[in-house]
């Protein structure tokens, strides 16, 4: 199989740990792997078919598959190099369509309650905010998030009427044109969550993050802690039908802690693993392969990541 992995230059001599782990993998399974940036490509629009995409300028041999791994910071060109390929009989994995989803949180968060699954009450603002709205709907404190964002950042935890209307004031001077994502803040275990790994319709397993520092935020990159989960069937089916209703088939579902059950916080078609496989001693790396290469032994059939037997119903 050969297989490219879509992601942007490294900026630094060190490889991502991702890259550096499906490398290692990929000498095990005897697959081709070839890192592109969507810089180096060009797409020819035309009849051309196979030969209407050059890398450096030059014709290449097109992949079996190609593993997008450019998540929330997917721009409009990168999306178009994974639909041309899909056109091309290339296998993708995510598919274009599910990326785009994904990386509009709002959007995504539509996709979710859509299957009626539970998340945290979300809503849309511009300016103006209404406050009064906003304290009536979602309530206090609440989640400031912007529309596109990885990582924690562009995530604030506004505690009370007051600093939110800063918030708001400093927002608005740097950009009124800016809309912004509310969400209630569910706080039945602050600075936890869990992020359950999705490869081809089946729950890898689960790893309890937990902020150090105090922060709402428990993301790994920023410092938190990690350690292996136990699936449960709640967990299972909702991870699953996360991971179904955005059409992703590789997925990093972060779930909530609500009450005695759970909500879904976000789903991520570019999830990293360095903290999950250390937490977990899972080996997603090769999970990810082998989904790679069932999926180029399927592509000649229509393919639609498997949803499971029963969509979770609202907590």
């Amino acid at each position: 199989m050969n297989l490219w992995i879509l992601q942007k230059r490294c900026s630094g001599l060190v490889e991502p740990y991702e890259l550096m782990r499906l490398r290692e993998e990929s000498r095990h399974f005897g697959v081709a792997l070839e890192a592109v940036a969507p810089e180096e490509i060009d797409l020819i629009v035309s009849r051309g078919g196979r030969r209407s995409i050059r890398r450096c300028g030059q014709e290449v041999d097109l992949p079996d598959v190609l593993l997008s791994r450019t998540g929330s910071g997917t721009d409009y060109f990168s999306l178009a190099i994974l639909r041309q390929l899909e056109q091309l009989d290339v296998a993708v994995i995510n598919p274009s369509g599910a990326v785009e989803a994904v990386k509009d949180k709002l959007y995504a968060h539509q996709l979710l309650a859509q299957r009626n699954l539970p998340i945290p009450r979300t809503m849309l603002v511009r300016f103006p905010v209404n406050l009064e709205l906003v304290a009536a709907q979602i309530g206090f404190p609440c989640v400031v998030k912007l529309l596109v964002g990885s990582y924690g950042d562009g995530i604030v935890l506004s505690q009370d009427p007051r600093s939110f209307q800063d918030l708001m004031e400093l927002v608005s001077a740097l950009d009124r044109s800016q809309s912004l994502i509310l969400q209630q803040y569910i706080d039945t275990r602050p600075g936890q969550d869990l992020r359950v790994f999705v490869i081809g319709g089946r729950v890898l397993g689960a790893m309890l993050r937990r902020s150090t520092d105090g922060s709402f935020k428990a993301n790994i990159s920023r410092g938190g802690d990690g350690e292996a989960f136990a699936i449960t069937p709640a967990i299972e089916q909702l991870a699953l039908a996360s991971a179904a209703a955005v059409q992703l088939d590789i997925a990093g579902v972060d779930l909530l802690f609500d009450g005695d059950g759970y909500s879904v916080c976000e789903v991520n078609s570019a999830p990293g693993f360095c903290g999950f496989e250390a937490a977990t001693g899972l080996n997603v790396a090769r999970a990810m392969l082998e989904h790679c290469q069932a999926r180029q032994q399927k592509q000649g059939e229509s393919y639609v990541p498997r949803a499971p037997r029963e969509l979770v119903q609202s907590q």
